[in-house]
C-alpha cells in the first residue's frame, strides 16, 4: 500500500488485513508507516500480518503494489518506487486527478496529458510491470468502518487479463464489493471522472459514502 497512511490506502489495507492478506504499509515516513501498521493490527486482530516501511522498501516486498497517493504526489511517488519494482509485478493505480491537486475543487478533475491518472502511471512505470486501475470510486469512509459492508462496485481497467483477475479477486475479498472487468486501461479516464461526481453527491446529500452499482450485469466468477 503506497500511500497507506492516507484514508483510502489505510481503509483498503485494513480490509485486506482483516481478510487474512499480508499487507505492507508504505509511506515517505517510516515512523508513520509503522504507526499505521500497528493501528491496523489492533483493529483487524493481533494475528493479522501488517508491517510498515518506507515506500521503496514496501514496493520491493509486494506481489501487488497499490498506489493511493493524492494526484499531486503521483509523479514523485512513482519515481521513488520504480527502481524497486520487479518485472511481472502488478501495480494498481487508485489515484484520481481531482482538481484539489492545483488548489481547486474535489468535485472536478484536471485534464491530464495522458488522459487519466492511470495513463500517467503507465507512462512513468517500467514497461515490465503490469498496471491495473481500480478502487477509484470506493468510499474511504466505508472502507474504514469494519462494522459495515462496502456497498460499491469496483471497476477494474487494464490490458493484462491475468493481472485484472488478481485485482478482481482482491476486490471481491472485501465484504459487499462486486468487481467488474471494465475493459482496457484507457477506460480508467471515464472511471476516474466518476469520482468527482461521487464527491459532488456526497456534498449535496450530506454523506460520505456515495458509491457505484452497475445494474443488469452479472459478474463472472
Amino acid at each position: 500500500m503506497i500511500g497507506g497512511t492516507g484514508d483510502e490506502g489505510y481503509g483498503l489495507a485494513l480490509r485486506w488485513a482483516k481478510q487474512g492478506y499480508e499487507v505492507v504499509i508504505g509511506s515517505r515516513d517510516a515512523e508513520k508507516a509503522r504507526s499505521a501498521a500497528n493501528k491496523i493490527r489492533d483493529a483487524a486482530g493481533r494475528n493479522s500480518r501488517v508491517t510498515g516501511l518506507v515506500n521503496p522498501e514496501a514496493a520491493s516486498k509486494a506481489d501487488v503494489v497499490v498506489i493511493t497517493v493524492p494526484f499531486a504526489a503521483l509523479i514523485d511517488t512513482i519515481k521513488s518506487i520504480r527502481g524497486s519494482l520487479r518485472p511481472g509485478q502488478i501495480v494498481v493505480n487508485v489515484t484520481v486527478p481531482l482538481e484539489t491537486a492545483v488548489g481547486g475543487s474535489a468535485t472536478r478533475t484536471v485534464e491530464v496529458w495522458d488522459g487519466s491518472a492511470g495513463g500517467l502511471a503507465s507512462r512513468l512505470l517500467p514497461k515490465e510491470v503490469r498496471l491495473v486501475s481500480a478502487f477509484n470510486n470506493v468510499s474511504a469512509e466505508m472502507l474504514n468502518d469494519l462494522s459495515r459492508e462496502v456497498d460499491c462496485d469496483v471497476l477494474v481497467c487494464g490490458g493484462d487479463a491475468e493481472a485484472k483477475k488478481t485485482v478482481i479477486d482482491l476486490a471481491r475479498a472485501i465484504p459487499g464489493v462486486r468487481a467488474l472487468d471494465a475493459g482496457p486501461l484507457e477506460n480508467s479516464r471515464i472511471v476516474e471522472q466518476l469520482t468527482a461526481l461521487l464527491v459532488s453527491l456526497n456534498i449535496r446529500y450530506g454523506v460520505k459514502t456515495a458509491g457505484l452499482r452497475i445494474t443488469g450485469v452479472q459478474s463472472k466468477n
